[in-house]
């Protein structure tokens, strides 16, 4: 270093002196701060879960007292402002909402109904009566747990829970989607006879299809 030199403060560049080497942990920090790269098909499966997140039809089966509830769901709280609507029939919809106690004679009808929507497809179940019976637990004519006879892929607790709380639920579920997490349509074609074999303990006039899509 000169004379003149002396005393001069060395221009630093990305708080890294002149003349000096990087560190290895630099590297490795700017490509932690980096989003990974996807490939097209994995960029095309993050579009399809986004938009199928933002475009839910739900089919409007009331099968127990949560039925009041969907009510004020489409018209006070507004749930098409979320990309919420209804399914006209279970060839239309892709959410179905067990609203409260199922019965047996129900479920037959039920168990149709979800095997001809169209997959994707997911089920929310409201209440405690899809968890553990409810009140009905010691009924002889109520499903005690819904998830033994059909994949359920959101539980709202709560007798019976809230429109606030249906709508909190859609946006978990529409998180779930978007992550690619609500696969209970994938789980109920890979354990399909496990559920086909719960189904006919407790229907005893078995009466559908074996397989209805």
């Amino acid at each position: 270093m000169s004379v003149e030199d002396k005393g001069k403060v060395p221009i630093e560049l990305c708080g890294m002196p002149v003349g000096s080497k990087s560190h290895s942990t630099d590297a490795k920090l700017f490509r932690q701060g980096r989003q990974k790269v996807l490939s097209h098909e994995e960029t095309l499966k993050v579009l399809k879960n986004w938009f199928r997140s933002k475009s839910l039809n739900v089919l409007a089966y009331g099968t127990g007292c949560g039925g009041v509830e969907l009510g004020p769901l489409r018209t006070r709280f507004d749930m098409s402002r979320w990309g919420i609507s209804g399914g006209p029939t279970s060839r239309q919809a892709n959410v179905f909402i067990i609203s409260g106690y199922l019965s047996i004679k129900t479920l037959k009808r039920v168990i149709r109904a979800y095997e001809q929507m169209p997959s994707p497809k997911w089920i929310v179940a409201l209440g405690a009566c899809t968890i553990n019976g409810g009140m009905y637990y010691d009924s002889y004519a109520t499903i005690k747990q819904l998830d033994h006879y059909l994949p359920v892929d959101l539980f709202v607790t709560g007798c019976m829970p809230r429109p606030e709380a249906i709508l909190s639920a859609f946006q978990k579920l529409m998180t779930m989607i978007r992550k690619g997490e609500a696969n209970g349509y994938i789980k109920y074609q890979e354990k399909f006879d496990w559920y086909r074999e719960n189904q006919k303990k407790v229907i005893k006039d078995w009466t559908l299809p074996e397989y209805n899509w």
